[in-house]
Formats: C-alpha cells, structure tokens, sequence
C-alpha cells in the first residue's frame, strides 16, 4: 500500500513514537536519533526528564514523517536495550482529539532535508526567479505632534522548484520584513538586508514545495505529484507576468 507524503510538519499519530524507560546519559537525544533514524527520517526528537511521580529516568517524543516508518522502528526497538543496559518501551502514540494540533508548513530546511533523503541530493533543484525590494516606511507612533519613523526592509520572493525525473514543477512566494534600528549604519543596514532576504528565499522555497505530493510505495520506490487543490496562479504564469503581477502588488 503506497502512503503519501507532505512538506508538513508530522501530526499524526501514527507519525508519532513515544519512548521511555530511558536512563541518563550525555547525549540522550543524539543516540536517540542515531538509533530510530535507521528507518526512516525523524522529524525531531525531544527528550524529557520524568515527573516526579513516575520515577527516575527520561522519556523522548519522535516525530517520524512516515507512518509506516513509525511502525516499523516501534516492532523493532520495543523491548530492546540499543544504547543503553536496560531495554526501552516504545508505543505509537495515540492523541485526543481535542488536542490535535493545527498542519503546518516544514521550514525550508527541513524541506531540504526531506527531499533528499526520498529523491535524492540530485532528484531535484531550485531556482529563484524573482527577488524584488518592496520597502518603505511605516509610522511608529507620535508623541508631541512629531512623526517617528523606522525603516522597514521587505523582500518578496518567488522561487521555483523543479523535479525533472517526474516531470513536476511547482512555484511558490514569500514574503519577510525586518526593522532596521539604525538605518544610518551601513553594516546593520547590509546585514539586515541579507536576513530579509535569506528569509524571503526560504518561505517562498517552502510555499513550492507545499503543493509536491511524495508517494512511496511498498517497494520503497517514490512517485511525486502535484497537488491540484494547492494551485495557484503563479503556476500558470510565464516569469515575465509573475514579476509584472509582484511589481503591480
């Protein structure tokens, strides 16, 4: 049975290991990751001390993107030592409904991270098409009838993300603004503009890769496909009339 895989943050539960029984020991969530990550890729690992009514001893929370994943380093590592001399506890974690927490976009980073390790460092590339400085100036507050004022730089970004081996190509904006205290100090200001950039960059890298549908099959071979429900109209525009249609906004 194929499973489907988004550029989301995991919320599932079935994405979701809880472990405990563990003993402590400089670094815990290192050997943790080292362990689970053998099947498959982790989103984060949390490691906690227990409650005080639970006794001496730590417990880890593991967010795997793969369901299957989950399952797999669960039957494989429950009951096991691994890194330590007494054996763990390991359970899919099972939530309330009331708190489930909302779906959230991967930060470009852990997009990245995703998309490599299931197409490879080679599978896909990105472009950026158009990063345009749409700055101005916004009022702080007045006090004595006297307008102050602080430089506000913003970049808006569009960034265009192409999987050639499955004929997949997806674009996405982003937007980052950043105060500049000083605008009088030309490093901060160049330093300032960087960051806003950079951050620019990286939302709208995450935008695109929002509509990449990965399908991993039983096999362990990967499909991609675009999610159509996602579309929006810079898909369809040529890079001149996107530019245009950010220059107008």
């Amino acid at each position: 049975m194929a499973e489907v895989l988004e550029f989301r943050v995991p919320a599932a539960s079935g994405q979701t290991l809880l472990v405990w029984g563990l003993e402590a020991a400089p670094g815990l969530e290192h050997s943790l990751f080292a362990a689970f990550s053998k099947f498959g890729p982790l989103y984060s690992v949390r490691a906690r001390r227990n409650a005080a009514v639970a006794g001496p001893g730590y417990y880890a929370v593991l967010k795997f993107y793969s369901c299957r994943d989950a399952c797999r380093a669960q039957r494989a590592c429950n009951g096991q030592r691994l890194f330590q001399k007494s054996p763990l506890k390991v359970c899919v974690c099972t939530k309330q409904k009331a708190f489930q927490m909302p779906v959230l976009a991967l930060n470009s980073n852990k997009c990245q991270e995703l998309a490599n390790h299931y197409l490879g460092f080679n599978g896909w590339s990105s472009r950026i098409i158009t990063l345009q400085n749409v700055s101005g100036f916004d009022n702080e507050n007045e006090e004595m009838g006297k307008t102050l004022q602080k430089q506000s730089l913003k970049y808006l970004c569009a960034v265009e993300v192409t999987i050639p081996n499955h004929g997949v190509r997806s674009r996405g904006v982003g937007l980052a603004e950043a105060n500049v205290e000083n605008g009088e100090d030309p490093l901060e200001f160049v330093t300032a503009t960087r960051r806003v950039q950079k951050l620019a960059a990286g939302k709208a890298l995450s935008s695109a890769f929002q509509k990449i549908l990965l399908v991993v099959l039983d096999n362990g071979k990967v499909a991609v496909d675009y999610n159509c429900t996602e579309k929006e109209p810079t898909d369809s525009l040529t890079e001149e009339e996107l530019k245009g249609l950010i220059q107008v906004n």
